[in-house]
């Protein structure tokens, strides 16, 4: 068994988003009540000289991107001093929220005492193995043999794959190489693991996915459930579903199935009652090994970690050895200043009990987002977990009835968002949130009470748009 887990993250910027509308005139969707960012910046900014991750040509082209120049806590500030509640925790890599003072202190006295060192041939630094140490010892669904640090999940993921032929290589099945994923995944944006991912968006013109993957049922029980059809019941017919892909290509060419526990850019999806029980027994039958996709961020410094199973790792170390070298890995490998933050950071989870906090305040948090969804008549549903949660936009309460993408749903509950102060994810008619951590009740009943503020107006653009079809 494999597990990936990514520490830290880059903080990503969030952009803003306009929309043509039906009348075929661009309508801004620029928070009014916070001053326009356009005035602090100038058309240099707009014409910026960078090629922006998960953003469309047609944003630059009409509004400079947000420019984010501080943080404290759960919140962000714009370079116009606006203040926005972070509802997504800058990509879901800063669960300490922004600004912490130990996490800002770890890795400047790293950077004062080494600010780098590598990992090969058999050099590394103290940060390096007292992370790997951790990682092992924390880490108690069963005991693990090896850590291989990488830069970001994508690497992770890209690296397990890897990983899992090397493996089969050195059993001698050169054959048994395919991965199998899920539809609606996130993996990653790499060759690999944006092919192991099963998200349209992430293969269209790049020539993906490899041949190497096969996609198997999306575990989403409120969209893909028959009739009638219990969780469980669901969940052992995606069970047959999988075991009769792997019979179909043959049990000697399928090397692992990867999943995350919980869908999260796909769309905040939970597993069905009894799900991954049934899945395990699928892939254990057939000898078959099972990478869990997880990610655990709270810092500052870009870090990725896979955890590797004793029975994997033995059989690596001793192919390496006839080989001559494990010729695997990354510059920034197990990086000293990542490593530093991200030790501490570990600390602070435990010294604060952040699980415990987490399960003082979800509950306030999902009762209260989905409160909102029994009187909304946009609202198909709203599911979550902790303090991970989305909410899905579809007409008369059916996951068949969409809205027209061009009418904007998802965005205009983003924008309405922002004007009040709070940054969310937009995924088309699909919005998701996941706070920092560290967030308070307070800050909480204010997330809640800005969303509710957004639906009011979303649903009356809803009926504004439904008025003009007619």
């Amino acid at each position: 068994m494999i597990y990936r887990v990514v520490i830290n993250c880059n903080t990503y910027v969030p952009i803003q988003s306009c929309r043509e509308n039906l009348h075929g005139t661009i309508s801004s969707l620029m928070p009014s009540s916070h001053q326009t960012h356009n005035s602090f910046t100038s058309s240099v900014d707009k014409e910026h000289a960078m090629l922006a991750p998960f953003t469309a040509g047609w944003q630059t082209a009409i509004s400079p991107p947000l420019i984010i120049e501080r943080s404290e806590g759960c919140y962000i500030y714009d370079a116009n001093g606006n203040k926005y509640l972070d509802a997504l925790a800058r990509l879901l890599s800063t669960a300490l929220g922004g600004s912490e003072p130990r996490l800002v202190k770890a890795p400047t006295e790293q950077l004062n005492k080494l600010p780098f060192y590598h990992s090969f041939y058999n050099h590394t630094t103290r940060p390096s193995l007292d992370l790997a140490n951790e990682l092992i010892s924390i880490f108690t669904a069963r005991q693990m043999g090896k850590v291989f640090f990488t830069c970001s999940g994508s690497e992770a993921n890209d690296s397990q794959v890897k990983l899992v032929w090397y493996y089969n290589n050195a059993l001698g099945r050169p054959k048994k190489k395919k991965i199998i994923a899920r539809s609606q995944s996130y993996h990653g944006t790499t060759y690999i693991s944006a092919s192991l991912s099963g998200l349209p968006t992430l293969h269209q013109d790049f020539d993906l996915p490899g041949n190497f993957v096969l996609h198997t049922d999306c575990p989403h029980y409120w969209r893909f459930h028959l009739p009638g059809e219990t969780e469980e019941e669901f969940a052992t017919r995606l069970a047959n579903n999988l075991e009769n892909l792997i019979l179909k290509e043959g049990p000697d060419m399928i090397a692992a199935f990867i999943a995350e526990p919980v869908i999260g850019a796909g769309g905040v999806i939970l597993p069905p009652k009894t799900y991954f029980e049934k899945i395990q027994e699928v892939v254990k039958k057939h000898d078959i090994l099972f990478i869990v996709d997880e990610a655990l961020s709270s810092a500052y410094a870009p870090i990725g970690a896979i955890l590797v199973s004793r029975e994997i790792s033995d059989v690596i170390y001793s192919h390496s050895n006839k080989l001559g070298t494990f010729a695997h890995g990354f510059t920034y490998s197990g990086h000293p200043v990542s490593c530093a933050v991200a030790l501490e950071a570990l600390k602070i989870y435990r010294e604060r009990d952040i699980p415990g906090h987490v399960s003082h305040v979800a509950q306030r948090f999902q009762e209260g987002i989905k409160a909102f969804a029994a009187e909304s008549p946009i609202i198909w549903e709203t599911r979550g977990v902790g303090l991970l949660i989305a909410t899905e936009f579809t007409d008369n309460k059916s996951p068949y009835d969409l809205f027209p993408f061009e009418w904007g749903i998802g965005e205009t509950f983003g924008a309405e968002c922002k004007k009040r102060g709070m940054v969310v994810k937009v995924l088309g008619n699909l919005i998701a949130m996941s706070p920092p951590l560290i967030i308070t009740l307070e800050e909480i009943d204010k997330l809640v009470s800005i969303y509710g503020e957004a639906l009011k107006v979303t649903e009356a653009r809803v009926a504004e748009c439904k008025a003009k079809k007619k």
